[in-house]
């Protein structure tokens, strides 16, 4: 391989940036990085190895990629700028176990996907550096789509990293950590400072890693049950629980009196907030509201 310069410099960042006439897309969310050893540090929390095939979203101008394909079997990344498509085969080139998809992802047909990209991988991670606005929707449609997963590893907001990996009975806890930490386990690997990026973005960001669940912890009758309830729960946090469950049913007698036998049954105070029932507690109490013959109203 031809001796050549890391992308993640300054130097090497604006001489490409000048190249192509580019500067970051606030519309996308952009910034790069200009620094090897948090990209070393976030493929060190992958767990990358010569076996990893990786689900990169929005390479950028490769930077991440590059130390990426330095270990891994092979590299998938999306990126829906077509801006980037020339600047990414050229800074790339010395990486055949990359290929670049020139889509967004938000609209891939993912199980189409993981039959011809995931076939034969032994293990996946998906790695990416999200901007703010999409974090969510991606994380979910990943996890929701039921691919191979065997970790991710993502650069975020610190405040989203934070609610994701958030515990019950803390202000960061809700709805998104339950439905993350539903099927993977979430710590935040470590901060990133504003100055490894150009430009400096105006919030601070952090790694997240999840880690697939060997096996599932709940057992559940009904899971969009689950996750209704689980929304309907936080709809108003100050609220107890036995409110917001009102709003989500109904306040009619009968269905007063088959909320108060559930709760019974799962064992939960009504008087309780949603904040402080652990993802264990919400399954049973969903569970108890299949056997009571309950469902959530659709609008929630």
């Amino acid at each position: 391989m031809t001796s050549y310069k890391e992308i993640a410099t300054p130097i090497r960042t604006k001489e490409i940036l000048e190249k192509y006439g580019l500067s970051a897309k606030k519309s996308l969310g952009q910034n790069f990085i200009i620094d090897t050893n948090i990209l070393s540090k976030i493929v060190t929390s992958g767990e990358i190895t010569n076996e990893t095939t990786v689900i990169e979203v929005g390479p950028g101008i490769g930077a991440l990629t590059e130390q990426l394909a330095k270990r891994a079997k092979k590299v998938v990344a999306f990126e829906i700028d077509d801006r980037l498509l020339p600047v990414l085969a050229d800074t790339l080139s010395p990486y055949p176990n990359v290929e670049i998809i020139h889509s967004d992802v938000l609209k891939v047909d993912l199980h189409a996907f993981a039959d011809q990209y995931l076939d034969d991988a032994s293990e996946v991670v998906l790695v990416a550096n999200l901007p703010y606005y999409i974090t969510t929707p991606i994380i979910m449609r990943f996890l929701e789509s039921g691919i191979k997963m065997d970790r991710m590893v993502l650069m975020m907001q610190k405040e989203v990293a934070s609610r994701i990996s958030a515990s019950p009975r803390t202000k960061a806890y809700g709805s998104l950590s339950i439905a993350v930490q539903y099927y993977m386990n979430a710590e935040v690997a470590f901060t990133v400072p504003k100055t490894v990026f150009v430009p400096q973005p105006n919030v601070e960001s952090a790694i997240i890693k999840l880690t697939k669940k060997t096996e599932p912890d709940y057992d559940l009758k009904d899971e969009q049950l689950f996750f209704r309830l689980v929304r309907s729960a936080f709809v108003q946090r100050r609220k107890t629980l036995w409110n917001n469950l009102l709003v989500a049913f109904g306040k009619d007698e009968a269905v007063k009196g088959k909320l108060a036998s559930a709760l019974e049954e799962a064992e939960i105070d009504p008087k309780r907030r949603g904040e402080t029932l652990s993802i264990e507690e919400f399954a049973r109490l969903a569970n108890a509201l299949n056997q009571q013959g309950m469902d959530i109203k659709k609008a929630n």
